[in-house]
């Protein structure tokens, strides 16, 4: 697409939009206030919470949710779930995410396992990717308690939300590439929650919603100026995954019987992209599912309670008839 109309202008400043100042040696400087943390607790409810470290060396963990009805019910799905931030802001720990996994825990129920992983630019990808793979290993082997007496190890899905949904994906491609190491893990399928996903050619929605009060162009392009490798452009593998006819590796998900399930809304500037990754896995015949809702604006779930309870029926619906395949 050509040109751009006054109305398609990005009148966005996406260095204060996002708080944040560039240094010279590559590294970015982050307001210590703009996000609120939580801590953990063992002893809240209805979820209990932990942090367990995964690597001291990259300062790397995960912050583990039980909802306090695992204890006298049968064993529950696992979900291992990735934070947004647009790789670059966030953890486990930022209140918004930790609220989320809570609410996930009880409504849905399950266990969630939800990842911190290095941000960029001080680790450009596939640092998040690798950090990733890491946890899958690090589940497998643990021994703790909440994960060996109440997670069903053979209903585990892949999650994230906006930057967190790209790590997923990718890391579900590494996973699925070493299933046969990860038992008794076993995988059902990915949850990509308004994947942040790009390009080098504007979409139609990008374009109609370039000045967005929740994802505005300029920001998009800044976070993955600061996360992509140095040299590559918005068509790489890591931000575009329908470059070049989508991944070969689709073909490995589809062989596994993985089922995909991508959620947005039309209010979401990326929701062009997020539909044609759909239609691509669709043609792949990987099985796939989707609910794009009118309205919103990007993870809209994650601020509106109304919204949030309409998401978790969707992943029910999804988790449920993928254990059933």
């Amino acid at each position: 697409m050509s040109g751009q109309n006054s109305a398609s202008i990005c009148r966005v400043n996406p260095y204060q939009y996002l708080q944040i100042v560039v240094n010279p040696d590559g590294t970015i400087t982050r307001d210590p206030n703009r996000y609120s943390n939580s801590s953990p607790s063992v002893d809240s409810t209805p979820v209990l919470s932990q942090d367990i470290s995964i690597n001291q060396s990259k300062n790397t963990w995960i912050r583990v949710f039980l909802p306090d009805s695992s204890f006298t019910c049968s064993k529950l799905p696992l979900i291992v779930y990735f934070h947004g931030g647009g790789f670059i802001n966030c953890s486990a720990a930022s209140t918004i995410f930790h609220d989320f996994c809570s609410n996930m825990a009880v409504d849905i129920p399950a266990i969630v396992v939800s990842s911190n992983y290095r941000l960029a630019p001080e680790n450009r990808l596939p640092a998040a990717y690798d950090d990733a793979e890491e946890v899958f290993q690090w589940i497998k082997n643990s021994q703790l308690d909440w994960l060996r007496e109440h997670a069903d190890y053979n209903r585990c899905f892949i999650m994230g939300s906006s930057a967190g949904a790209n790590i997923a994906y990718h890391a579900g491609f590494r996973v699925g590439g070493e299933v046969g190491s990860l038992e008794p893990l076993k995988i059902k399928g990915l949850i990509l929650h308004h994947p942040f996903i790009g390009g080098t050619q504007r979409t139609e929605s990008e374009l109609r919603l370039v000045n967005d009060l929740h994802l505005p162009l300029s920001v998009s392009d800044l976070m993955w100026d600061l996360s992509l490798p140095i040299g590559v452009d918005r068509d790489h593998e890591y931000c575009n995954p329908t470059a070049n006819g989508g991944s070969k590796l689709w073909e490995n998900m589809r062989l596994l019987g993985w089922r995909v399930l991508v959620t947005g809304c039309d209010g979401d500037p990326t929701i062009d992209r997020q539909m044609e990754l759909v239609e691509m896995l669709r043609a792949t015949n990987v099985g796939i599912a989707s609910h794009f809702s009118e309205g919103g604006y990007h993870v809209v779930e994650l601020k509106e309670p109304s919204k949030f309870k309409t998401l978790v029926l969707v992943l029910k619906e999804f988790m449920f008839s993928s254990a059933d395949d």
